[in-house]
């Protein structure tokens, strides 16, 4: 079964200037991931790159993915409006 670390690993092995955070069950999982890769892309773009970072086990290995992607910047912002 597919764990939360097996998910983080493989984000970060795949966009390696990333920080993750993952939560989920086992076949359900949220994501909340900063890179400055998603600098000037769209969400679109940026869902694709996790997929992409994640390859074929998107099709297999994990269910359910929800995610929030965010530049450095962004997630700055976010931490400050909640401080």
């Amino acid at each position: 079964m597919v764990t939360p670390q097996d998910i983080k690993t493989w984000i970060e092995a795949g966009l390696p200037d990333s920080t993750v955070e993952i939560d989920g069950d086992g076949h359900h999982f949220e994501a909340v991931i900063v890179s400055a890769a998603f600098a000037g892309k769209t969400m679109v773009e940026q869902h694709q790159l996790v997929y992409g970072a994640l390859g074929d086990r998107m099709k297999a290995e994990i269910h359910a993915l929800s995610m929030r992607t965010l530049t450095p910047e962004q997630w700055e912002q976010a931490r400050g409006s909640r401080a």
